[in-house]
Parts: C-alpha cells; sequence; structure tokens
C-alpha cells in the first residue's frame, strides 16, 4: 500500500483505490497488513477509521485473490453507511457493491449475489439465505464482522463464521470492535466463535494513534427528584416490598428491600421454578408475584430515571393488557392494587417536569446558544422518553429522534429511509439536536457534536464507550451525563464506571500481552470450524454442511425407522386431494440431498440453522401458510415447545388446533412436535386435560403427535422423517398454498373473537348463546356475563371496543 506520488503523507493508493480518498494514517495501515496475515481481530477507538481497515484489506484480497468480499454490520443504517463509503473508495463499479437488508426481496438478492463483488449486509439476512440455500460463501475471500463483540450466543455472526470457515474456498476474517469485551474471557469468546487466530490492538496512547484523538471531558451530574415525583416512587415500593413479604413467606428470599438487585430476583425465581418442578402449588403463586415485582420494577426505574410521562404511558398499556381475555393474574392484580391505582392517578396528576428536562434544556441552550456549538446528541434508553424530549426541545431547538425500525411501547418506529434521511440532514446542519435511542450506539458515522448528552448513565461499558465515542474525533468534545439521586441512576453510574474502566486495563493488558494472548487463542480455531462434524462424518465439499451423512449418521448400521416400514410399493398409499395448483415450490438443488422446508418465523429456533449444516439436507426458507416444516408432500410439521402447547389449556393462546385443521386440509399426514420437558409438571395443568388435547389432535384431527426434548432433538426427527418420505418412499416436497376459504361458521367465529382478543373458544360459546355476530355487538353487559368463559373483564372489554366512538 504504497502512498500518492502528490502527497506521501496525505493519502493512500494502491490496486482497486480510489486515488486521493484515503488519508493515510499509519496506524491503519499497519492494522491492514496485520489483518492480511491470518484471522484477526482489529481493536480501535470509536471514531478512528476501523471501516477504512476492512476496506484496505477487503481491496488486496478481490486484487490477489479474486471473488468477493462480504461486510456484516448490526443495523441497517450502518450498513448503507459502509456501502456508501465502499462505493467512494474503491474504483469497483457501484452496482457491483450491493446492500442486502431485510428490504431486498429474497429471490432479488439470490441474483444480486451472483453478480457481485462487495456485499454488505445485515447478519440476520445473510443468515437466512444461507439457511434457506439461496447464497454460498465459497467465494467469499474476505469477511468482515463490523462490532464484531456482538458474536455471543445465538448471534447470526456465530452461525455465518461457522458456515464460512466451513464453506470458503479461502477463507480470511476481520473482526473489528472499539471494545470487544467486558474482560479477557469475553474476548477470547468472541475470538473463538468467528475463528480468530490474532488479536490487534491500538489505543490513544499509541503515538500513531494519538494525534487524531483528542480530550473528552466528562461529568457526572445528580439532579434531585421532586417530592411528588419521590411520593409515586414511594408508593410503588410499598407494593415491592408487599410482594417481596409474600415470597419471603415462601422461603425463596430473606430480604423485602425493594432495591432488591436483578441477580437477587433472578435468583428468587430460579427458586420458584424447582418449586412448580417439585409439584409445589405455592411456586405458581410465588411465580405470579414475581411477574408483579417485574411490572412494578419497570413503573419505579420509569418514574425515577426517565419521566412522569413515560410512567404514565407505561401505566396506560399495563390496563390496556389487564383488560385483555388471555391477561395474567399478575397483570390484573397490578392494576388492581390500590396503592398501584393511587400511583396512577398521582402522575395523571402531575403537571410538572422531570428536573432532568429542565436541566437537559439548560445543557443545550448553554452548547448551542453560548458556547455557539452546531450540534448536540441526547441518548436515552426509552422510546417514550425519546419521543417526549422530542417533543420539549422542539419548542426551542430543532430537534429530531432517531429510534429503531421496531414498532414498539405504542410507538412507530423508523423506517431505514427515515433513518437515513434523518442522519443526513443532521450530518447538513439542518438541525441542531438528535435525540436517539441505542440505534445510533453502535458505529454509525454520526457527524462530530459539541455535546453527548446521556439522559441516564448505561450499565454496560461497551455501550457508554460507544456513545461517547461520537464526539472528541476531530476537536475537544464534552459529555454529560445525568443522574437522578438516590436511584437507580447512581448503581448504573458505578456498574459502568468499573467496567469501562476494567475494559480499559483489558485492551492495555491485551495490547501488552498480545503475543500470549495469541499464543492462548492458538492454532486451533480454524482446525475446530474444518472438524465440527468429524464424528458423523466428514464432506470436503458441501452445499448444506458436515455433519451426519448416509455413512456417518448416529445409529448407521443399526435397524432404524425405515426398517419397519411397509414396502412402499405395496402400502396403502391413500394420496394427497389437495388442488395440485396449490403446489408453489418443488424440491429443487442436490438431487441426493433430502430437502427441508421451514417457515421464516421459525428462523427464532436453531433447528433450521443445524439442519443448513447437515451433510445431506438441503434447506429451504418460504413464508409458510400451513405448518412450520414441510417435510415431503404430505408431511408438514407444527412445532410447539411445552410452554406454547399448555398455553392453549389455559385460556392463552388457542390457535394450535385451528393450526393442525388447516393443516389436515392441506396434507394427508400432518404431524405435531411437542418439545421439551416435563409435559405434565411444567404447569399447574390438570393431567387429564392434557390428555385430552393430545387425544383431540389425533381422533379429531388426524395429526401424529410426537414428542423430542429440545431443537436438537427436534431437528434429528426433522431430517430422520424428511429421509424416510423422500428417500425411502421416493415423495418429493410440495409447498401447499393459500389456506382453504374459511366456512361461514369460521367466519363469525372469526370476527367475534377479534373483538378484544377473546380467542375461539368464547367466541363460539357467544355466538351459541346469541345466535348471530349482530346479536353479540349488542349485547348488554350483564347479559354477556352470563356466558361461560366470560368474565367482568372481558364483558367490560368486548363494550367498550364494539361502543367507544372510533378516533
Amino acid at each position: 500500500m504504497a502512498a500518492t506520488s502528490e502527497s506521501d503523507a496525505e493519502t493512500i493508493d494502491g490496486p482497486l483505490l480510489t486515488p486521493g480518498v484515503l488519508q493515510r494514517r499509519e496506524y491503519q495501515v499497519e492494522l491492514a497488513e496485520a489483518a492480511l496475515r491470518g484471522q484477526t481481530l482489529v481493536c480501535l477507538p470509536t471514531g478512528l477509521g476501523k471501516t477504512a481497515v476492512s476496506l484496505l484489506v477487503t481491496a488486496r484480497r478481490l486484487h490477489e485473490a479474486g471473488g468477493k468480499s462480504l461486510l456484516l454490520a448490526p443495523t441497517k443504517p450502518l450498513v448503507q453507511q459502509h456501502a456508501d463509503f465502499y462505493r467512494e473508495a474503491l474504483t469497483v463499479p457501484d452496482d457491483e457493491v450491493v446492500v442486502f437488508t431485510g428490504e431486498v426481496r429474497p429471490a432479488d438478492r439470490a441474483d444480486l449475489w451472483a453478480d457481485a463483488r462487495v456485499v454488505v449486509a445485515t447478519p440476520q439476512v445473510v443468515e437466512n439465505d444461507l439457511v434457506g440455500n439461496r447464497i454460498s460463501l465459497r467465494d467469499v475471500t474476505h469477511l468482515t464482522f463490523d462490532e464484531c463483540h456482538r458474536a455471543t450466543g445465538d448471534y447470526a455472526y456465530c452461525y455465518i463464521a461457522e458456515r464460512y470457515h466451513e464453506d470458503a474456498a479461502d477463507p480470511l476474517v476481520t473482526g473489528m470492535s472499539a471494545s470487544p469485551g467486558g474482560d479477557e474471557e469475553e474476548i477470547l469468546t468472541v475470538c473463538e466463535n468467528l475463528g480468530l487466530r490474532e488479536v490487534e490492538v491500538m489505543t490513544e496512547a499509541d503515538s500513531d494513534v494519538s494525534e487524531f484523538t483528542h480530550k473528552t471531558d466528562i461529568e457526572w451530574e445528580r439532579v434531585e427528584l421532586p417530592e411528588a415525583v419521590v411520593e409515586i416512587r414511594d408508593a410503588l415500593n410499598e407494593v415491592i416490598t408487599d410482594r417481596l413479604e409474600r415470597l419471603k413467606r415462601l422461603g425463596v428470599t430473606n430480604s423485602t428491600n425493594p432495591e432488591l438487585s436483578q441477580r437477587d430476583l433472578n435468583e428468587i425465581r430460579g427458586k420458584l421454578q424447582r418449586m412448580i418442578n417439585n409439584d409445589q402449588g405455592d411456586g405458581y403463586k410465588g411465580m405470579s408475584a414475581h411477574a408483579e415485582i417485574m411490572k412494578l420494577r419497570r413503573a419505579v426505574e420509569l418514574v425515577e430515571t426517565q419521566s412522569v410521562e413515560s410512567l404514565r404511558r407505561y401505566f396506560e398499556r399495563q390496563r390496556n393488557a389487564a383488560r385483555s381475555s388471555g391477561a395474567s393474574k399478575a397483570a390484573q392484580r397490578f392494576v388492581s392494587d390500590p396503592r398501584v391505582q393511587e400511583a396512577m392517578r398521582r402522575a395523571e396528576a402531575y403537571d410538572d417536569l422531570h428536573p432532568k428536562f429542565r436541566r437537559a434544556r439548560i445543557l443545550l441552550a448553554q452548547t448551542l446558544g453560548i458556547e455557539g456549538g452546531q450540534r448536540v446528541i441526547v441518548f436515552t434508553e426509552s422510546r417514550d422518553t425519546a419521543e417526549t424530549l422530542t417533543e420539549f426541545f422542539s419548542n426551542h431547538f430543532e430537534t429530531h429522534k432517531f429510534v429503531g425500525q421496531g414498532d414498539k411501547e405504542g410507538s412507530d418506529g423508523m423506517t431505514q429511509k427515515q433513518q437515513q434521511e434523518t442522519l443526513d440532514a443532521f450530518r447538513a446542519g439542518e438541525f441542531q439536536v438528535l435525540v436517539s435511542t441505542s440505534v445510533a450506539e453502535e458505529g454509525l458515522d454520526v457527524p462530530e457534536v459539541d455535546l453527548v448528552l446521556f439522559y441516564e448513565p448505561v450499565p454496560k461499558g461497551i455501550r457508554a464507550i460507544q456513545r461517547k465515542g461520537r464526539t472528541g474525533r476531530q476537536s475537544e468534545g464534552k459529555v454529560h451525563v445525568l443522574l437522578a439521586e438516590d436511584t437507580r441512576d447512581e448503581a448504573y453510574f458505578w456498574i459502568s464506571r468499573r467496567e469501562q474502566k476494567r475494559m480499559r486495563e483489558e485492551l492495555r493488558s491485551l495490547k501488552g500481552v498480545a503475543n500470549e494472548v495469541n499464543e492462548e487463542l492458538g492454532q486451533g480455531n480454524l482446525d475446530e470450524f474444518a472438524d465440527a462434524g468429524a464424528e458423523h462424518g466428514e464432506a470436503p465439499e458441501r452445499d448444506g454442511g458436515d455433519t451426519e451423512g448416509d455413512d456417518g449418521r448416529e445409529g448407521a448400521g443399526q435397524s432404524g425407522l425405515d426398517a419397519f416400514a411397509p414396502d412402499p410399493d405395496g402400502e396403502d398409499e391413500t394420496g394427497h386431494d389437495a388442488d395440485p395448483e396449490g403446489v408453489v415450490a418443488t424440491a429443487e438443488g442436490d438431487e441426493e440431498a433430502v430437502e427441508i422446508v421451514a417457515d421464516q418465523r421459525e428462523l427464532d429456533a436453531t433447528i433450521a440453522r443445524d439442519l443448513s449444516t447437515r451433510d445431506g439436507v438441503t434447506t429451504r426458507l418460504e413464508t409458510l401458510a400451513v405448518g412450520d416444516y414441510v417435510l415431503s408432500d404430505r408431511v408438514v410439521v407444527e412445532r410447539k415447545s411445552v410452554s406454547d402447547f399448555l398455553d392453549t389449556l389455559v385460556g392463552g393462546d388457542r390457535s394450535l388446533f385451528e393450526q393442525v385443521k388447516d393443516a389436515a386440509r392441506h396434507y394427508s399426514r400432518p404431524v405435531v412436535v411437542i418439545e421439551g420437558e416435563d409435559l405434565y409438571g411444567a404447569r399447574n395443568v390438570h393431567p387429564n386435560a392434557i390428555r385430552g388435547a393430545l387425544a383431540s389432535l389425533a381422533v379429531d384431527f388426524g395429526a401424529s403427535v410426537l414428542r423430542t426434548e429440545d431443537e436438537k432433538d427436534t431437528a434429528d426427527l426433522l431430517e430422520v422423517v424428511a429421509r424416510r418420505e423422500q428417500e425411502t418412499r421416493g415423495r418429493e416436497v410440495s409447498v401447499h398454498g393459500e389456506k382453504a376459504a374459511k366456512t361461514l361458521a369460521e367466519q363469525q367465529e372469526y370476527v367475534v373473537s377479534a373483538i378484544a382478543d377473546i380467542g375461539p373458544v368464547t367466541a363460539r360459546a357467544l355466538l351459541e348463546e346469541f345466535g348471530t355476530v349482530e346479536a353479540v355487538m349488542t349485547a348488554r353487559e350483564d347479559d354477556l356475563l352470563e356466558v361461560a368463559g366470560v368474565g367482568s373483564v372481558t364483558a367490560e372489554r368486548i363494550r367498550e371496543v364494539v361502543g367507544s366512538d372510533y378516533e
């Protein structure tokens, strides 16, 4: 990587690099050279150009090894930002730098992937495409994981890394983070999950880096809560104390202090679960009280650290939840407790500002007015608070909110386009104040700001470091943190400070003993990936993974179910009566592999990912109208956890029988898999009720009911059934189309069940009592209460929904 002839000190030139775009920074060049030598974790403080390091590696790999580059980032705005940078800084044609997010149709992604040289994507989309067998990582010669500290647990980074090291012909991985973990163990976990063998660390103390950093002053300011707010909090804490007294009588806690830590509450929950597992009925009562405590603690946190307005919105959501037919007893007790109702009245009557609001306004006025600043970012944990602050600041400053895309907490999210337009306008100076939730913390190229204001401290050191990185890049910056005295803010403050200090020490230590850490990482990470399926048989080149193959599957050489199956040619074949035009897809790809079609919504589980890594199994994703997994033209599987299954028996989700009815209309062999242990002891449900439900599924709906222990067991079962259907019986996979039209009675039940989320059982009872949908709608509350299964909450809610004016 040579400097340009115009100025050796200013820009970098090289293969595929656009001349004059990249400023020459020796530490970036040094890190890129290290990352080119092997699988490397690059640790660099926020704002110092981690993406430029990755781009330098990508350019060299594309030039020397060919293939394509894949860069993964956790959010859509960050993906778009990286793509814009790559298009500017690389000489690769713009249409060969493509963006993969959920907004690009899967079929389009498959075509774009084939022609792209650089793909910038969210990990969930790439995970889906790998599970759905739409793309291959074989030709990817450089894979970058941005904000790689996320590579823990079931996060998509871990699965993609495993697939990459297995599938790629010439893999090279670069992980990037300003804050790779809270301690050395966390850092090593990230490295192991991504197959990284080297760690390269640069800190502000390095001479090459220090000239590009500036001091950031951090000031913590305590604010005192007004008496009215303290009274609301104390009323809620009294209820928490009362519920803890109940738990103390059960012997699961010795403390009734409402400031009990979350760790202590988790321990209490564990003890209650053990009571339930031991068939102790008091465990259920205790678990309900515990759920109430969690709701109360959230209310206390909002009134202490956020605003009374946020508390009011929370109370409204809780009231609505308590009115629904499936409401838990904990939710109903929460809103009906006299002390909670008093807190609600006080919150409604409170017409003053939380003291943080006033102080935040003063700080903004000082920065933007007196000191002549141009931009401020205000971070808050709560979507409600973000909206309230945006409205409040807008009276004095040009202010916009920046929140995530999901709709939650009664609030609309922002589309990717809205997010991008907001950031562009902020960069262009079209407004002064950006009020953001955590979505702007990680890696986004938010412009240099004069002040970062934390509306509340965050307990995670990584997040605090990321937020502070929004200032002090080009010149000295300020960070101001507001703490409400004698509240959870204080605890979070100390937790965050300790963790940040530990992280700085770990990074310094990691830098100082890089050789020892790299030696600890060892040379075996990639071998572990390569040997992931060794115990099941090896497949040098594969489309689906290398685990259990035809000759290496668990139990090879034993007589399995296939040995006892009737001869395919002599079976009593009833066929499939679905309309042939309802088939929207049939098996494709490797003729020797069995195909399993999974519903998109099943990706919350690990089953489809597991299956996609198995030798001889091809997975495909669809949005299925019927079932969760399709194993042949006649076998569809509806999967339920034990908890979900029991919910169908205790007034929760009643959709299982409707789902199985739909499955039986389209497939002659519907299967219900109930996953998990202790079906008869997991909940306080009479065994005969469980047996009755199982009998109904088998006898009334013709479904086979199978039990599995966990997700891996379910994946094993699905593979066995799919092989039996497709290999032994020679059947093909067919995904059948739209559900059959509902009968008139079903449509009537659907309309009534939607009135107040009352469910199909109560809807049928109401229709049987009143005869028509119209009669149900016009029934008086007293008459509604005469119907079995309709209580006062449901009756009141029906009348409210039917009789209220539309606003």
